[in-house]
């Protein structure tokens, strides 16, 4: 099992990696999400915002950037031992070891709450998304994104790890390859109900990334120039739960 720290080291390389496909899966997520967050969801004033799972801290800056009050959360102290780096540059952001199954912050704390690639790794995600509801206020966002259960990426990794196999993906990357530890991998139907089960109106959705195997590692940009024209194509079809990533973008209840 890899350690914390090669865990946030990976997060960190996968935006820069050598392969063209592997580099786009993941830029294309961070895209999407600092958009989202930027032009969309920017508040007037005075408003909180929570990270659930800030990973590599990624996000962090943007949050502090566009709110008041910005706290980060996770279940692991050394994950967070990695964003005490922000700390001096943004006093209004708050670095907290906090359970979200079972979290000690007060209810109706927050404007908004971002949860990317979070609940894959816990297997009672419908308990998270409910207390993420109950520190949203009336008509806050949420924000997320998980890997879809059936996309190809997740349906290869299992095979990828078998002994003897993986030793052969990460000569051909030569770059890290750990496990992901997603647990709890959902199709769209699963997501929603549990969305709904914990109060929310889904306001929108969104899907991204098509991977191919062997043609993402053998065929470099021409293959992602392939990819990236499939998607296009099978996003806007009923085979859209073969791209890896699903965006969810819902409002609590109340007010």
């Amino acid at each position: 099992m890899p350690s914390k720290q090669q865990l946030v080291a990976l997060q960190e390389t996968l935006y820069t990696s050598k392969n063209p496909t592997r580099r786009w899966l993941h830029c294309s997520r961070r895209d999407w999400i600092l958009d989202t967050l930027q032009q969309r969801y920017a508040p007037l004033s005075n408003q909180a915002a929570l990270e659930v799972g800030p990973g590599s801290g990624l996000y962090l800056p943007t949050l502090a950037n566009l709110f008041n009050q910005v706290i980060a959360c996770d279940i692991e102290k050394s994950y967070l031992e990695h964003a005490t780096a922000l700390l001096p540059d943004y006093p209004n952001l708050q670095l907290l070891v906090d359970d979200m199954t079972a979290s000690q912050l007060e209810s109706s704390r927050f404007d908004l709450v971002l949860c990317t690639e979070v609940i894959e790794h816990n297997t009672d995600s419908a308990l998270m998304l409910t207390e993420i509801h109950r520190l949203l206020k009336p008509k806050g966002i949420l924000i997320l994104s998980t890997p879809q259960r059936y996309s190809p990426l997740e349906l290869t990794a299992k095979i990828a790890f078998l002994p003897g196999i993986i030793e052969c993906v990460r000569w051909i990357y030569r770059e890290p390859i750990l496990e992901t530890g997603h647990i709890n991998l959902m199709t769209e139907k699963t997501v929603t109900q549990q969305l709904q089960t914990a109060g929310f109106s889904i306001l929108e959705q969104h899907k991204t990334g098509l991977y191919l195997p062997l043609i993402a590692e053998l065929m470099g940009n021409t293959g992602l120039r392939l990819e990236q024209w499939l998607e296009k194509k099978v996003r806007k079809s009923w085979l859209d739960g073969l791209l890896w990533t699903q965006y969810y973008i819902a409002q609590s209840s109340g007010g």
